[in-house]
């Protein structure tokens, strides 16, 4: 669950069920009490027609959560990142960022630091799409030291250097969802 219409599904379909939650966030919900057996099928079953899955494995749920917390600072943030996306994910999961790493790369098949780039890639297609932003003002929204640092990452990753991706034809963007989904 990573958008804002995808909240509104769940919203909705928790009320359908009568399941009382404290909070929507992506990729997680905070119920008020336990499900019953019968509630968490129902929930699936009704969370599976729109594409969604009940997560209940601690290890999946955290793997989520690190993907949640990334996909939130690459998309969502308006404002220049100020802090190391290592230190924002041992903060908000109050967990030690080498166990994270570890899990993650044990699970994914990419380091969080790839995860990143692959998510900060996409985002800078997606802005280049829209043309508010220059090159420069991107660099700066997605904390790039200098517009070569972004270009080199960009070409080292699509094969394209930002002008050149600019001027192709065609929708080359992929959906936050099938980043990580392979190693390249």
């Amino acid at each position: 669950m990573i958008s804002m219409p995808c909240k509104m599904i769940v919203k909705d379909e928790l009320a359908k069920l009568g399941i009382n939650y404290s909070a929507i966030n992506l990729g997680e919900i905070i119920l008020h009490n336990n499900l019953t057996i019968f509630q968490q099928e129902k929930l699936k079953s009704s969370l599976t027609k729109y594409g969604f899955e009940l997560i209940n494995d601690k290890r999946i749920i955290l793997i989520e959560k690190i993907k949640a917390i990334i996909i939130e600072m690459v998309y969502y943030t308006e404002d220049r990142i100020n802090i190391k996306y290592s230190c924002a994910l041992s903060e908000k999961l109050d967990l030690n960022y080498n166990y994270l790493a570890k899990i993650f790369s044990d699970s994914q098949g990419i380091t969080i630091e790839k995860y990143i780039i692959l998510q900060k890639i996409e985002r800078i297609k997606e802005l280049m799409m829209y043309g508010e932003l220059n090159i420069t003002q991107i660099a700066s929204k997605l904390n790039y030291s200098s517009v070569a640092h972004l270009s080199l990452q960009f070409k080292k990753t699509t094969g394209f250097n930002p002008s050149d991706f600019k001027l192709l034809k065609g929708n080359r963007r992929r959906t936050v969802d099938e980043i990580g989904m392979s190693a390249n």
